[in-house]
């Protein structure tokens, strides 16, 4: 079967209000985990991971950091009247277009954005005052520059000696998921990141992750278990639901990442295998394969397209595509290859790295159910009816798996 075929609402299932977890657990580690083992679901406690993995094995874990993407401005008062709320929500950076040097810079930053309450704000400039943590007060200014795609091009500029992260960090709010139909409180800022988390740049966190604390990496480490780390900033598309019927009607979304050359040589010493930890790093993990197959063929630009694994039928090897990505590195002289995906995984897709996935659980008719699917050859229904009959929390705070496929 085509997978631009395959059928939305075959991938549905009943998730009462109350199974989502809309708090995390005090204590990461003990989380529930359930153990899909080729066909036989059991369970455990998460802390308990290291002893179901191989020794030896290589573990990636994706090390983005959730940004305070959400900012809120108040128009200015008219009339004695309170002026509309309306809410800033930073996407990808556009000017500078590069990450680390956008939070870097002073003065002024381009980010595509989501605007709330736009019919509020038909034209000028909106301002908001910052107390600084050093006592200084900054006017924040916002002004819409133009559209790209759906997202609004906006400009923010200030004056003062302060980088666009801190003042991030003074003003932005953390962007909980949605689904968990309340706001964003102070403990989110510590509980809605990993203990590993360093890149800045996501706008939701990678949420396997979330269960691991130093205790559990040490007990990896112990185990004899390699551990990596690359980088794919989550975007908000994360959460866009499939709307069409057939999945061929999706537009996923673009999603950034950057991996260390040490990462790609780590993966060819594992004979191009890995336990994957997360979603996030198994999109990133299975597009590496298919950037060897585009620097293969000579291409300079390694975007992975949507529908690219489906269409593109190659005889090369994991470990060809991989040592072609590092050729494609030394004649670049890069030791980080910054690239970026939008890969869909569905049923019918062939994983060519990832062995093993550490994951949540996730929302009805989305597509990481059609990734988790297709990693378990179509039996996901195993798993989900097994978690909702035995008090699993679901989605970003809730429990997690480990799935090993036969």
């Amino acid at each position: 079967m085509n997978p631009k075929n395959i059928h939305i609402a075959d991938y549905n299932y009943d998730l009462p209000d109350e199974r989502i977890a809309k708090f995390p657990l005090a204590e990461r580690d003990s989380s529930k985990l359930l153990i899909y083992n080729r066909g036989e679901v059991s369970e455990d406690i998460f802390s308990s991971l290291p002893k179901y993995l191989p020794s030896g094995a290589l573990m990636v874990f994706n090390n983005t950091k959730v940004i305070q993407a959400r900012l809120h401005f108040r128009k200015a008062s008219t009339d004695g009247v309170q002026g509309a709320l309306i809410e800033v929500f930073c996407l990808e950076p556009a000017e500078p277009n590069d990450y680390q040097v956008n939070f870097l810079q002073k003065g002024s930053v381009q980010w595509y954005c989501l605007i709330g309450n736009l019919k509020k704000w038909k034209e000028g400039k909106l301002f908001r005052e910052i107390e600084m943590p050093d006592g200084a007060v900054i006017t924040l200014a916002c002004e819409r520059k133009g559209l790209h795609g759906t997202s609004h091009v906006i400009e923010f500029s200030w004056k003062g000696n302060y980088t666009w992260a801190e003042l991030l960090d003074a003003v932005g709010e953390l962007p909980i998921p949605p689904y968990l139909n309340r706001e964003t409180q102070e403990s989110d800022k510590t509980t809605y990141q990993t203990v590993y988390s360093k890149i800045k740049g996501s706008v939701a966190a990678p949420t396997a992750g979330l269960h691991f604390t130093d205790r559990v990496l040490k007990a990896l480490d112990e185990a004899g278990i390699d551990r990596e780390e690359l980088t794919l900033h989550v975007g908000a598309g994360t959460f866009k639901p499939v709307k069409s019927e057939e999945i061929g009607g999706h537009d996923m979304h673009t999603e950034h990442i950057a991996v260390r050359r040490q990462t790609i040589e780590k993966l060819i010493a594992h004979s191009g295998e890995a336990i994957a930890v997360g979603t996030t790093s198994v999109r990133t993990l299975e597009s590496l394969y298919y950037m060897g197959v585009l620097a293969m063929q000579g291409e300079e630009d390694l975007h992975v397209s949507q529908w690219m694994p489906y269409e593109y039928h190659s005889d090369v090897s994991t470990l060809e595509a991989l040592q072609n990505l590092l050729n494609y590195m030394d004649r670049h002289h890069i030791d980080v290859l910054h690239s970026s995906t939008q890969i869909i995984i569905a049923p019918g897709y062939e994983y060519h790295i990832v062995r093993r996935m550490v994951t949540n659980f996730h929302q009805p008719q989305s597509t990481l159910l059609l990734l988790v699917s297709a990693f378990l050859h179509g039996d996901w229904k195993k798993v989900y009816d097994y978690a909702l009959s035995h008090d699993f929390r679901f989605l970003s705070y809730g429990d997690s798996s480990l799935l090993i496929p036969s």
